[in-house]
């Protein structure tokens, strides 16, 4: 029993068990340190973000309440708009700017942007207003429409409109043989029908005596570009469709006016109207009228995946966009239709961080009203339940916010202006709003790597996040990998900015919403970085440490063979005849150093052939298993 005892304390204290031991202590102590940090610590980190967050923008909206509190009457009315949209103050100022006490704004010279706004930021269904708007309506001149009829057979139709008939003939080439009347003659190769400008938004009543469809399409004059309408009607034969080249503006002073008819558009989507005669003119238009940042407008009235595209690639520097010359305002224009959008794209936090981090130290952004306004109803609403205007909770009073007044009217809902969501995009319906599936809405779900053509592109509740619905009489087809002017001057196009080791070119790319990028001499290219991520990069060096650790006690035993090997000069495990590290270390040169030494002493009759030992110093556990082996040895004489 003494020997086993003896034998139990020289495993106690063997160089090998004793350093296992501690080094498996010494991780199992680190990761249980780190992972308490991170349990701990993360948590406390991410609230205090927050309530960075929360602190800032209440800062915010105190600053704005101080400017105008008490001070209404002496804002213009653009900043009345923008307080009311924020913080629901100054409206009774803001009703008092208007003629006849809310028909339109301002009351000295109205004006179809000022008076959309005013609507927007009241929460207004007055029919005064909106009847106001539709006094306005225009023809646009700028676009060229086309009626088109389809049929998988020759077919003869009637078309009647105005009081009269005619017929045309469709061959089997699908070209059409005549004129209809004073309105229709045939264009484009004659598989179509242009529609006369006098003929604008008059409705034609077409019958085939095979099944047939029909759609309208459209162009800006100057351009070759077609667009489809939305809507498709299909029949069998001797069946009838109807269709209308719906072609309106808002005008002021008679004359188109684009970015008025994006507010106006927008106004009256909010409380359920129809706005879709509006739209032919905004897309064609909207190239030419980038400095209004259409495609936030846009995609909020048809929630077009191509829209969304176009405007998170114009956000600057991936932090701001600068359209018009004001960044913020425009920032807080591209956010605005960003409200409701899930998950949250990652320009949209990049702006938010931005917005935060350039606020004013007063809590409002440069001291100007109308953008801190329009940035806190846009980044961060309030909803006004039961405040001045008599509005209610929509939710809370057992209704449904949907994303805008179309979404609500598609799912045969009614919208209810006498209750208040948050924000100004979304709108209080009557019932839970639904999207129908790319099929129910006639469409071809498009690949990643396809686009619509001659189709419009339209939101489907069965798309993933890569895909996008061709409705319409469109296709889906492969894109072509046909080089850009950019790609053939040594460029690349990038959605957004240019890295730090290239400079813009003014050679085009495939889309408007593309910048092209060429390499600055002596520099390789970069790709540029979604910005606001050096926040999270200590969590990252948190998390390798972790897996550092756990990587250490898995390992244990190779590194604590490492670590003997390092001590012991750097020579191979195991007896060895040589004190030389190996020929790829440097060559140990050995320095006069005083040291206290033990050496164990070898009996003389030891095998010629074992190694000298060798000579280190002794730590206290050595010490020990010193005396336990001289003891052993004692007894065993």
């Amino acid at each position: 029993m003494a020997l086993n005892k003896m034998k139990k304390m020289a495993d106690k204290y063997n160089p090998n068990t004793y350093n296992n031991q501690s080094l498996s202590l010494i991780s199992l102590r680190i990761l249980a340190l780190l992972t308490l940090f991170a349990l701990l610590f993360l948590p406390l980190a991410s609230a205090a973000e927050n309530d960075t967050e929360q602190a800032l923008v209440s800062k915010a909206f105190s600053c704005l309440q101080n400017k105008t509190s008490g001070n209404c009457d002496d804002l213009s009315t653009e900043e009345k708009i923008f307080t009311v949209l924020a913080i629901n103050q100054c409206r009774a100022e803001l009703n008092s700017d208007s003629l006849n006490s809310g028909e339109c704004w301002p009351s000295e010279n109205c004006k179809v942007k000022t008076t959309a706004q005013a609507m927007l930021a009241l929460k207004s269904a007055s029919s005064a207003t909106q009847d106001w708007l539709y006094s306005k309506n225009a023809a646009p001149t700028e676009l060229v429409w086309y009626l088109e009829i389809e049929s998988d057979e020759p077919t003869s139709c009637t078309i009647s409109y105005g009081g009269s008939s005619y017929t045309i003939n469709i061959d089997e080439n699908k070209k059409v043989d005549t004129n209809a009347g004073s309105c229709l003659f045939p264009a484009q190769d004659d598989y179509w029908l242009q529609i006369s400008r006098s003929c604008y938004n008059t409705e034609f009543a077409v019958s085939c005596d095979q099944s047939f469809l029909t759609t309208t399409l459209f162009r800006k004059s100057i351009s070759s570009t077609i667009y489809v309408s939305e809507e498709t009607s299909s029949a069998s034969a001797e069946g009838s469709t109807k269709e209308t080249a719906d072609n309106y503006c808002f005008a002021d002073s008679g004359l188109c006016t684009y970015e008025g008819t994006l507010w106006a558009a927008l106004a009256l989507d909010a409380v359920g109207k129809d706005i879709s005669a509006y739209l032919p003119y905004l897309i064609t238009l909207a190239d030419e009228n980038q400095r209004y940042l259409p495609d936030s407008f846009l995609y909020t009235l048809t929630a077009g995946s191509d829209h969304k595209v176009a405007l998170l690639g114009k956000q600057k520097s991936n932090q701001w966009w600068m359209e018009s010359g004001d960044k913020y305002y425009d920032t807080a224009l591209a956010l605005y239709s960003l409200q409701k959008e899930s998950p949250v794209p990652q320009q949209k936090t990049n702006a938010k961080t931005w917005l935060l981090d350039s606020q004013g130290s007063n809590g409002c952004w440069e001291n100007n009203i109308r953008n801190t306004g329009f940035i806190l109803a846009s980044v961060w609403p309030k909803t006004f339940a039961g405040g001045t205007g008599g509005l209610s909770d929509c939710e809370a009073s057992g209704k449904y916010c949907a994303s805008s007044g179309t979404v609500c009217t598609a799912s045969t809902g009614q919208v209810l202006a006498e209750y208040d969501c948050p924000g100004t995009v979304q709108k209080c319906c009557s019932v839970q709003p639904t999207v129908k599936t790319c099929s129910e809405l006639g469409g071809e779900i498009c690949s990643s790597n396809q686009r619509c053509v001659g189709g419009t592109t339209v939101s489907a509740s069965d798309l993933r996040s890569t895909e996008k619905c061709c409705a319409g009489s469109g296709d889906c087809s492969s894109a072509t990998a046909e080089e850009t002017e950019c790609e053939t001057n040594n460029g690349v196009c990038r959605t957004g900015s240019c890295s730090s080791s290239e400079e813009e070119a003014s050679y085009s790319c495939d889309t408007l919403s593309q910048t092209c990028c060429v390499q600055e001499s002596g520099r390789p290219f970069e790709t540029p970085g979604d910005g606001g991520g050096g926040s999270t990069l200590w969590v990252w060096i948190l998390l390798i440490l972790i897996v550092l650790v756990a990587i250490g006690i898995i390992f244990r035993n190779k590194l604590r063979m490492l670590w003997f090997r390092m001590k012991s000069g750097g020579g191979k495990l195991g007896p060895s005849t040589s004190h030389m590290p190996p020929p790829h270390f440097p060559p140990y040169i050995q320095r006069p150093i005083q040291r206290i030494e033990r050496r164990i002493l070898v009996p003389q009759h030891t095998p010629a052939q074992r190694p000298t030992p060798i000579t280190r110093m002794k730590s206290g556990a050595q010490k020990e298993l010193d005396d336990v082996l001289r003891k052993l040895k004692e007894m065993g004489k």
